[in-house]
């Protein structure tokens, strides 16, 4: 057999089986372009064997024989098994990462705005402390510290007024 006729009877093949093959190949592997290239790894052999081919068996089933081969091969491959363990760690990194991420970021944005508030003058300082970590109503606050009530709605709105500009003068581009 000479090479122009093996060129022929490959491109036939190619032609014929091709898309056939790269199904095969995906059914295993799961992945496009491996199946692709695993078919071509399939060709490559064709070629290379044609000559010792007796023709007795269908050529379709020799095809699928080398093609299934090729996907086993490179199931069992050191590369897929490294592949599928770097595989496995992102997803699991993907799904814890984001749950610790989001606590250590809500943990220093804690830090930063006790920080903040421990920053303001004293008597801004407890009227904030007391509504916002103990819960107290402007009622109870005013009986604590024994003054008025509007007295504690003043030291609070002010409070708020001098943390919005802490904030503001802490975080690059108003966040």
């Amino acid at each position: 057999m000479d090479r122009e006729e093996k060129d022929d009877i490959l491109e036939k093949i190619m032609i014929d089986y091709g898309n056939e093959l790269v199904r095969l190949a995906f059914s295993y592997v799961k992945d496009a372009e491996l199946a692709k290239d695993i078919v071509q790894n399939t060709f490559i052999k064709c070629y290379q064997s044609l000559e010792s081919f007796r023709f007795d068996a269908q050529i379709k089933t020799w095809l699928y024989r080398i093609t299934i081969n090729e996907s086993k091969d490179y199931l069992k491959s050191w590369h897929y098994k490294m592949v599928q363990v770097k595989s496995f760690i992102n997803e699991t990194a993907k799904a814890i990462l984001p749950s610790i991420e989001k606590t250590v970021i809500a943990k220093y944005e804690q830090e930063e705005m006790k920080d903040m508030i421990f920053s303001l003058p004293k008597m801004y300082r407890e009227v904030v402390y007391l509504y916002y970590y103990e819960s107290l109503n402007t009622e109870e606050i005013a009986n604590v510290l024994d003054i008025s009530v509007n007295t504690v709605k003043t030291r609070l709105r002010r409070a708020k007024k001098k943390l919005a500009l802490i904030i503001k003068e802490v975080e690059p581009n108003g966040r």
